[in-house]
């Protein structure tokens, strides 16, 4: 275990099974059709591949990334993002089809419902959320995922392409990062 983290949450087997799992809901349910797979770059880059080979074959998967900044170098999510950038990096047609958007973490859900509201009015066939996890003590929107592996309580996670302040991606575990060495950045923004 890497010394800044607490405790680990998940344990990469734990993680891989969970994807495996969801992998097989979302073929269940898109099982014959095509399907667009949006990643939330940069977190969720690990577990939107991750996903991506856990479809059955009989699902067509098209596959793309955008990037929606909100943390930065803050432990604390701002929820804002530019929708006309985010259709640029897409780079495809979003209407008519059937999209699933990837995220690593489900918490103040402000960026993602800016995100799933920005993709509807493109006309999608359909728009499903899915993510790794769903921290929903820290909820400020609206937001459901429809696909989901792991709920977590309201602490500071890391590994598995989460991060804070670009560390710890590359960790195969799920993780709980120690207090101290974030707490000053909420304090700064309170």
């Amino acid at each position: 275990m890497h010394e800044d983290v607490e405790r680990i949450l998940y344990s990469e087997e734990e993680i891989r099974a969970k994807v495996a799992l969801t992998g097989k809901a979302i073929s269940a349910d898109y099982k014959g059709k095509d399907i667009l797979l949006v990643g939330v770059l940069k977190g969720a880059v690990v577990f939107t591949s991750d996903l991506m080979r856990a479809l059955d074959n009989d699902v067509n998967c098209e596959i793309g990334f955008i990037t929606a900044r909100s943390y930065g170098k803050s432990a604390v999510s701002g929820g804002k993002v530019d929708m006309d950038d985010i259709k640029r990096q897409l780079g495809c047609e979003i209407k008519g089809r059937h999209i699933i958007i990837a995220e690593d973490i489900l918490d103040s859900g402000l960026t993602l419902d800016t995100i799933k509201k920005g993709f509807l009015k493109e006309s999608p066939a359909s728009l499903k959320i899915c993510v790794l996890l769903d921290k929903k003590a820290a909820r400020k929107a609206d937001i459901t995922p429809d696909y989901k592996c792991f709920d977590v309580e309201n602490e500071f996670i890391v590994g598995y392409g989460l991060d804070y302040a670009e560390r710890y991606r590359c960790l195969p575990y799920i993780g709980v990062l120690k207090k101290e060495l974030y707490e000053n950045a909420i304090n700064t923004i309170k």
